[in-house]
């Protein structure tokens, strides 16, 4: 396994174990994140995004494989099962990651799921039917974003 696998590795290893503080060690600090619901540009944002995610996932489980990296690329799979706290529904996310690095550590980080999907799980009807929409994707968007501009204001290390 080569430095950038072990890198992956170790993210997600600190990931199972809820520490957060060790999965932003991973990232460089003007490491960029994106998935279908953030869109983040700094390594402070980043790190207050897992951190957030850590704190409240309270039966959050990771699973990941495929790792495969070399010194500038990366990808890896992982799945999440969780509550999603805004609805008590049960969540199983399946995501593909793919990275950057520079310097030895993450620059560019990029989750790929199905949105449509994540979405039946955690609206339920609602989902089902809004999944595909524009409208629902924007709400959790903007939602989501709202509630990491809030958890940045209250947690000064990220500020």
């Amino acid at each position: 396994m080569n430095a950038s696998e072990q890198l992956i590795e170790q993210f997600y290893r600190s990931f199972q174990q809820k520490d957060y503080a060790a999965m932003a060690a991973c990232y460089h600090p003007d490491a960029t994140f994106s998935d279908a619901v953030f869109n983040l540009k700094n390594g402070r944002e980043v790190a207050a995004m897992w951190h957030m995610l850590c704190i409240s996932g309270k039966d959050l489980k990771i699973e990941f494989d495929r790792i495969q990296a070399d010194d500038r690329t990366g990808s890896a799979h992982w799945d999440a099962w969780y509550t999603f706290s805004r609805t008590g529904r049960k969540v199983h996310n399946a995501i593909d990651a793919s990275f950057e690095f520079q310097a030895g550590r993450i620059i560019r980080h990029r989750d790929d799921f199905s949105f449509p999907r994540w979405s039946r799980q955690a609206f339920g009807l609602t989902g089902w039917l809004l999944g595909r929409t524009p409208f629902l994707h924007n709400k959790v968007r903007q939602t989501a974003m709202n509630g990491l501009l809030r958890f940045i204001e209250q947690h000064p290390e990220y500020q």
